[in-house]
């Protein structure tokens, strides 16, 4: 009877603590899972986000508010700026040209000829080395701008548009040019959008800022 009654016990005991482990092991789990390494809510870990992985809110594009740039400098070539050369007693090659999409220009006998980001000075020492070397004897060459290649012009002004640039032009130039002023304009605000060195820039500018060659400039509405 006695030998009976402790099996008995014995398989109670065991049945009992096969109830109680997964008591046990989550709260192994809870210990072993809290702390740094994260929560865990009902028995189940939370996940612990990474700092790489929060969203990032980006701000909107830089502008820069610049004063009046009284430091124009040379003026260089590009895209749609129409040249003039002349080569003395070659009248084959005295001609207009223009500046294609690849900044260059193709002179007879000597072929394409960059022009972009060169002054006319320069240009013009390019071509006469060029032709000196095999095609003509010391030839005397010239190159000057015909036409410089346009700026654009938008937003409240009467005639936006594209017009060919002036040299030493400022944004109340180019307003002049583009018909004035509308009812609404403010003739404070003022924004260049500018193409250099591969990059786009945007300036918030005085109406007697420098205007170069190619630059968009935006007349903004007032708002009184």
């Amino acid at each position: 009877m006695s030998v009976r009654l402790i099996s008995f016990c014995a398989a109670a005991l065991s049945i009992f603590a096969g109830a109680c482990a997964p008591d046990q092991d989550l709260a192994h789990l809870n210990t072993r899972i809290g702390g740094d390494s994260g929560t865990v809510v009902d028995g189940y870990p939370v996940p612990v986000v990474p700092a790489s992985a929060e969203s990032v809110a980006w701000g909107t594009p830089a502008v820069f508010t610049v004063a009046a740039d009284d430091n124009e400098g040379p003026y260089r070539l590009d895209t749609g700026d129409r040249l003039r050369i002349f080569v003395y007693g070659q009248p084959n090659l005295s001609r207009l040209y223009v500046v294609d999409q690849e900044g260059k220009i193709s002179v007879p006998l000597i072929g394409n000829i960059g022009a972009r980001g060169k002054t006319t000075y320069e240009l013009q020492k390019l071509i006469r080395s060029r032709l000196g070397t095999e095609f003509v004897k010391d030839p005397q060459v010239t190159v000057d701008i015909q036409q410089n290649r346009p700026f654009f012009i938008l937003g409240e002004v009467k005639s936006a548009g594209q017009y060919p640039y002036v040299s030493g032009m400022t944004v109340e130039t180019a307003v002049a040019i583009a018909g004035g002023y509308t009812e609404r304009a403010s003739d404070r605000s003022f924004r260049i959008k500018r193409r250099q060195n591969g990059f786009v820039q945007e300036l918030e500018v005085p109406a007697d800022y420098l205007v170069k060659p190619s630059d968009t400039v935006y007349v903004f509405e007032r708002f009184f």
